[in-house]
This record gives C-alpha cells, sequence and structure tokens, in this order.
C-alpha cells in the first residue's frame, strides 16, 4: 500500500511537470497574468523610425567626415619623411 502511493506520486511528479511546461501550462499562465498589453500605434512607431533614420544619416556623415580626415593625416604623414622641416645641420 506504502509502496503504491510512493510509487504513484514518483510517476505524478513528471506528468505534472511536462504539463505545466507544455502549452496548456503556458495559456494557464497567460490567462493568469492578465489582458495583454497593448501595443504602440503606429503613428508613434512611425515617428521613432524617422528619427532613428535621422540619427543612422548624422552618423554616417560624421564617418564620412572623419575618413577623409584620417586619409589628409595619412597623406601629411606619408609625404613628411621626404621633407624636413628642421634646417640642415651646421657645418664645423
Amino acid at each position: 500500500m506504502l509502496l503504491g502511493l510512493i510509487l504513484l506520486a514518483a510517476l505524478l511528479i513528471p506528468t505534472v511537470v511536462v504539463i505545466i511546461d507544455g502549452p496548456i501550462g503556458r495559456a494557464l499562465a497567460r490567462r493568469l497574468e492578465g489582458p495583454e498589453r497593448a501595443s504602440p500605434p503606429l503613428g508613434d512607431l512611425a515617428k521613432r523610425v524617422d528619427l532613428l533614420e535621422g540619427e543612422v544619416d548624422d552618423l554616417h556623415r560624421s564617418v564620412e567626415s572623419l575618413k577623409e580626415e584620417n586619409a589628409f593625416l595619412q597623406r601629411l604623414l606619408e609625404d613628411s619623411p621626404s621633407r624636413s622641416s628642421l634646417p640642415p645641420p651646421p657645418k664645423p
């Protein structure tokens, strides 16, 4: 009798876990959580997308100007060894 109850409890534990973790358990959890939150209106999303696109454009322009500045500085560094800005050493 006692062995039967222990065996029944041991078999029910995995069964309950499978039910709770399965689609039925998820549906019950959603129902207990309450009504779903409403998604933001499409107008707000469109404004946010426009703002983000503007930010991306600004960042693109900044990156391009940094590329141009980097190329200019690279050319200056490549030309500098051929031209020395120091006067020649004095002759004794």
